[in-house]
């Protein structure tokens, strides 16, 4: 067996040739001694040669000046804190921004109660509104209700509401419906029936600053003669002939609501289902008091 052939020469031949003279080993906790001599700043020389060139010696860089001795400072060392920045003037720190409360405790309480007061007028306001809006809605059932028929009544409110619209309001459907001065003035209306030996009748009550009107939406049929002629019904009082306006309500059904009015010679009239009861209550009596202090 032939023996493996010798590895390939390289091109580059390093060789390292120590020191003849080494620097001796220097205690790292000595102090300072100086700058050494030239000839101890390197121990190791390394030459390079190349094939076809002479060889370089390369020198390493040299060292110059002293050994430094480092110490390091216990602060540094130690862990570190987290800074604590409310401790810091506002000028310190860029990012941070202090200023006075724009309000003080007075202005701050006063305007809480500002708030409260005005919450509190709101909910007032909507309670009061939930209350009408409920007592209309018992108001207009039970205004439907009276009338021998609902659908009939449904209808006839239907056609009045429109009738009011086409006439221009019901200042004018008064001063046709009935004869009135010029100084007269409609106060308020209110849909409402009155009682009758034929049954509750529908219609509008006026009211004005010298009248006590009412009449009926539709023509009643009767009979005269033998013959059946249709007319209004209508009834008007003055306000000087007024006696008494007495509200009142259904012992066996409270959600029937009645409005006695009776006059100085003792004619009494009873008006019941009305959309707006409590309104119409109110106007009545302050009509009785006017009435009474002009009659004084």
């Amino acid at each position: 067996m032939e023996p493996p052939p010798p590895p390939p020469k390289s091109d580059i031949e390093v060789k390292i040739a120590q020191n003849p003279n080494p620097s001796p080993i220097v205690d790292p906790k000595a102090t300072d001694q100086g700058p050494k001599k030239g000839g101890d700043n390197a121990s190791i020389e390394i030459e390079i040669e190349t094939k076809g060139s002479d060889p370089t010696t390369v020198q390493p860089p040299v060292r110059t000046g002293s050994k430094k001795n480092v110490h390091w400072s216990p602060e540094l060392v130690s862990g570190s804190q987290e800074p604590d920045h409310s401790s810091y003037p506002a000028g310190s720190n860029p990012y941070i921004a202090r200023s006075p409360p724009e309000t003080t405790d007075a202005s701050l309480k006063d305007t809480m109660e500002s708030v409260k007061g005005a919450l509190g007028r709101w909910g007032r306001k909507v309670a009061e509104a939930a209350k009408k809006t409920e007592s209309l809605a018992g108001n207009t059932w039970q205004h439907l209700r009276t009338a021998p028929s609902f659908a009939d009544a449904a209808m006839g409110r239907i056609a009045q509401s429109t009738k009011v619209l086409a006439e221009g309001g019901y200042e004018k459907i008064f001063r046709q419906t009935f004869e009135t001065d010029p100084e007269e003035e409609l106060l308020n209306s209110f849909a409402c029936y009155l009682s009758t030996s034929a049954g509750p009748v529908m219609g509008v009550l006026y009211v004005s600053n010298a009248n006590l009107a009412y009449s009926s939406d539709n023509p009643l049929s009767y009979k005269n003669e033998g013959q059946t002629q249709w007319s209004y019904y209508k009834v008007v009082i003055p306000l000087h002939q007024l006696k008494a306006v007495n509200p009142s309500a259904s012992i066996v059904n409270p959600a029937e609501k009645y409005i006695q009015v009776i006059s100085v010679d003792n004619h009494e009239f009873w008006f019941m289902g009305f959309l707006n009861y409590e309104g119409a209550v109110t106007s009545l009596q302050e009509s009785l008091q006017d009435s009474g202090l002009r009659s004084v």
